[in-house]
């Protein structure tokens, strides 16, 4: 099955738009629409060259408190040998636009759209843009908490095409997750999937749970509780969930409905800052 992959649009609107954007921030959860997503919000990341990020959260007192989630553009021939300055951030990289050879301790892997990575922390990577267009990718940072008697997990790198997609229970399909790593695996304490809803597909409670959120609109069009508000999304769109606010959708348009889900899993609630 093809997939298709939201982009950021940057450039600048033109002086006859007016700024209607959908765009919220509350106490409880964020709406960054994709319209939103233009040149002049980039950042610039040290040690990368010819490289831009949307920068879509970060840990900040009143939002993201788990992880940081970016989109990066990298020019061709651009990239990094030294990406990440916290030898204590796990990360997963997700790219749909363009290729890149990843270097994965001391492995060469070439990435196209629809490519996966997981990387430990402490594990030496660097990323080079290689095709003629630019790269885009999703960059997710965790600072990982050790657990005594828990091993660190294996960096892999697979493809979402050899991933398949588990259905929701009594949902006929409509409803399905790809897991990149097993529920299992209690060393993971985030995970990363793709959840899809065929059209018409519900979640048909309001889940009200520990696990913060971010979710980036793949492709598709949905309608999504946020806390009390229901919002329209579609692609490019992100949205950040804080634990514990209330959430629903359905798939509102006339294809699938997919998004990237980053939560965090498998720890005990911390009773005191991270040291």
């Amino acid at each position: 099955m093809s997939h298709r992959y939201a982009s950021s649009p940057g450039g600048l609107p033109p002086q006859t738009q007016t700024p209607s954007d959908s765009a919220v921030f509350t106490n409880s959860y964020a709406l960054i629409p994709h319209s939103t997503m233009r040149d002049i919000v980039t950042s610039f990341l040290p040690h990368w060259d010819r490289t831009r990020a949307w920068i879509l959260s970060r840990p900040l007192s009143g939002f993201a408190e788990t992880f940081s989630q970016y989109i990066v553009e990298t020019e061709p021939g651009g990239g990094s040998d030294r990406p990440d300055p916290d030898p204590q951030a796990e990360a997963v990289l997700f790219v749909t636009r363009g290729t890149a050879r990843l270097r994965l301790d001391g492995a060469d892997h070439m990435l196209e759209e629809g490519s996966y990575c997981y990387i430990p922390p402490g594990t030496s990577w660097g990323l080079h843009a290689t095709g003629a267009e630019p790269l885009r990718f999703h960059w997710i940072r965790k600072a990982y908490q050790v657990v005594d008697g828990l091993a660190l997990p294996e960096a892999f790198v697979t493809h979402e095409d050899k991933v398949a997609s588990d259905p929701m229970p009594g949902t006929e399909g409509k409803w399905s997750t790809k897991r990149f790593v097993p529920v299992e695996d209690l060393r993971h304490d985030m995970h990363v999937n793709i959840v899809a809803f065929e059209p018409g597909a519900i979640i048909p409670f309001a889940e009200t749970h520990v696990m913060e959120h971010g979710l980036y609109v793949l492709e598709g069009k949905g309608v999504y509780r946020l806390n009390t508000d229901w919002v329209e999304v579609g692609p490019g769109d992100y949205m950040w969930l804080r634990a514990f606010c209330p959430q629903a959708c359905y798939a509102a348009g006339p294809g699938r409905f997919r998004y990237l889900l980053y939560k965090d899993v498998n720890r005990h609630a911390t009773l005191r800052p991270f040291g």
